[in-house]
């Protein structure tokens, strides 16, 4: 069976309406990531390997606040 292709909010997205990111699961050819603010705006689709990485520096607190 094939899993559902969906929107999700970053685990990191607070849950006020500030700054919001969605990820779309299981994309073909890359990870679309987009402001949940704007739905039905543009989206930038990123490689999987350099998005692991960003996601890794965030989760191990890499990056600078």
């Amino acid at each position: 069976m094939a899993e559902r292709t969906r929107w999700r909010k970053s685990s990191y997205s607070g849950p006020e309406a500030g700054s919001c990111l969605e990820v779309l699961d299981h994309h073909p050819t890359g990870i679309p990531v987009r402001d949940s603010k704007v739905p039905d705006g543009p989206a930038l689709l990123f490689p999987p390997a350099p998005w692991a990485s960003f996601v890794t520096a965030v989760k191990n607190g890499e990056l600078p606040a």
